[in-house]
């Protein structure tokens, strides 16, 4: 039983040395664990010394020798993160050259390429970024034709991408997909004039249809119309030769003619308005009075 005394001490000591250690390793950065996506930049008495990239756990005395030791106290290391950005510049003032004004929104994507650039070339790279590309939309977009700065946008997203890398790789930067994403008017009366004069475009356009479509149907019923007309015509004027035939058919029968002739004779007396009077007795006959 007496080495568990000296057996927990140890243990208590090793913990406690353990942790001092790795506070002391932490403060002179005797290793780092750098993530995706990310650079990590040494400067020593104001000069850039070098920088790592790959990901993961390395030790900065490994990459730089034993001045690495002297890192926290006359060096500093900065990190920088290599993702991909994305911004969004809303209502850039534009003038059209039928002399409209226009708000054109922008959308870009950026990313470091060049750690060192970025952090000494300018005290604020993206925003001067930012800047350079609202610049550039001024200028490719100003005073061109109303139609073209609705239609091009692929060809104008390029040309103001190509306006902006040179500058952008200077500050360390490479910018990536740049798309004109909206072109919408800025004057209120403008646009309130451009509404009036669609819903007057479409007003004309179905009246047109409308129109049109009774004319379809006039020129339909005026054809039919015809037709009937013609087909009319026709059966009244082949009426009294089949009649006619018919009834020379009937002739050669004298007795079939003479009961037609009483049949229709006694429809005809039927369908008359006037008032059938029948007599009996010596006097026959059928009196008609009208």
């Amino acid at each position: 039983m007496n080495f568990i005394g000296p057996l927990f001490s140890g243990f208590i000591f090793t913990f406690i040395g353990t942790f001092i250690l790795i506070g002391l390793g932490r403060m002179f950065q005797l290793w780092r664990v750098l993530p995706e996506r990310t650079v990590i930049v040494y400067t020593f008495f104001g000069k850039v010394v070098g920088q790592v990239e790959e990901p993961g756990l390395f030790f900065p005395i490994v990459h730089f020798g034993p001045k690495a030791l002297l890192f926290p106290l006359f060096g500093k290391a900065y990190t920088v993160r290599t993702v991909i950005y994305q911004a969004y510049l809303r209502n850039q003032l534009v003038n059209s050259e039928e002399g409209a004004p226009m708000g054109v929104g922008i959308w870009f994507e950026m990313f470091v390429n060049n750690p060192k650039a970025y952090l000494f070339q300018n005290s604020d790279p993206i925003g001067s970024l930012k800047a350079n590309v609202a610049t550039a939309v001024v200028k490719q977009l100003s005073n061109l034709r109303l139609e073209v700065l609705l239609e091009n946008r692929d060809a104008l997203s390029r040309k103001v991408r190509e306006e902006v890398s040179p500058t952008s790789s200077q500050w360390g930067f490479n910018l990536g997909s740049t798309y004109i994403r909206k072109v919408a008017f800025r004057d209120r009366g403008m646009i309130a004039e451009i509404q009036r004069k669609v819903v007057n475009r479409l007003r004309q356009v179905t009246a047109a249809m409308r129109q049109a479509g009774e004319n379809e149907v006039a020129i339909i019923h005026s054809e039919a119309d015809r037709k009937a007309s013609q087909r009319l015509g026709q059966a009244q004027a082949v009426r009294p030769q089949v009649v006619g035939h018919a009834l020379a058919e009937i002739q050669r029968v004298p007795e079939v003619a003479t009961a037609l002739f009483t049949l229709l004779d006694i429809q005809a007396t039927l369908k008359s308005s006037g008032k059938l009077v029948l007599t009996s007795g010596d006097s026959t006959g059928l009196l008609l009075n009208s």
